[in-house]
């Protein structure tokens, strides 16, 4: 049994296929591990999100910002643009409620003890353990599968609070959460976030750190597989796996095999 972990798909639908070709993909015995970000830019979000969901028990699939604003847009909570034309098709298709109601029970996080990895879609705050990011999920979790999941998908939007504390209570707190785990590329000095750089952390400001360069964090001794930051690209060491490579932008479709003890890389052309 193997389990691989695939970068951001955006509706990639055409280098998904290809890729689970390549990867000799069995549902029956292997598992897939997504880094989020199933649908939007790419031009087939309808058949991915479908393809997705038929793989069923096979398929680990934590919820990205694109995911979060499908939900959005869905319930009415957001207008719709041109940056979104390309969820259309879900929202009209016959079967999009039973895909919108699979997708809003994702999680935002996924452990697995055995291997000690930690799936989420941007990150996790360095002051989190990686019990305390999985409880931090769980509250969103918990308020998108819940009777009034509309109020918070309506709410989430906004970059404020920018500071972690445990005293924050209600939209804030849930604003945060989807924040540092759907949206988060890089932190100040006081670990506060961030969203005025995401392009390579090369060339940010130097009051500006990638959230997995703090020394001693809260996760340490767990490894992170993580998407979202495509200006990043390929990272694979011993505690962090970096896994969207831009795909939507033409690059390549990553998976990473992550049960062997040396991660096996393999990759597909992305969407042309």
């Amino acid at each position: 049994m193997a389990v691989y972990a695939i970068g951001d798909l955006q509706g990639c639908y055409d280098p998904f296929c290809e890729l689970l070709d390549a990867l000799r993909f069995d549902p029956a015995e292997d598992t897939l591990w997504l880094t989020g970000d199933l649908v939007n830019r790419g031009p087939k979000s309808l058949k991915t999100l479908r393809l997705v969901k038929s793989l069923d028990e096979s398929v680990i699939a934590v919820l990205g910002n694109h995911d979060l604003h499908l939900l959005a847009l869905a319930a009415g909570q957001v207008r719709n643009s041109n940056r979104f034309e390309t969820l259309q098709k879900v929202l009209r298709a016959s079967d999009c409620d039973e895909l919108l109601d699979w997708l809003r029970h994702r999680p935002l996080a996924h452990h697995d003890k055995k291997t000690r990895t930690l799936l989420v879609h941007a990150g996790t705050h360095p002051r989190w353990s990686t019990k305390k990011t999985l409880a931090r999920a769980a509250e969103v979790e918990a308020a998108l599968q819940g009777d009034d999941y509309e109020s918070l998908l309506g709410k989430m939007y906004g970059n404020m609070p920018a500071q972690w504390s445990g005293s924050l209570t209600g939209n804030k707190r849930l604003r945060f959460i989807v924040n540092c785990l759907t949206r988060m590329r890089m932190l100040t000095n006081e670990k506060r976030l961030n969203f005025s750089h995401s392009g390579s952390p090369y060339r940010a400001r130097k009051n500006l750190t990638p959230w997995y360069k703090f020394e001693n964090p809260k996760w340490a001794g767990t490894r992170i597989v993580f998407g979202h930051w495509s200006a990043l690209g390929l990272i694979v060491l011993p505690n962090l796996i970096s896994l969207d490579t831009g795909c939507v932008w033409g690059r390549q479709l990553t998976a990473v095999r992550l049960d062997k003890k040396v991660p096996r890389v393999i990759q597909v052309p992305g969407q042309t």
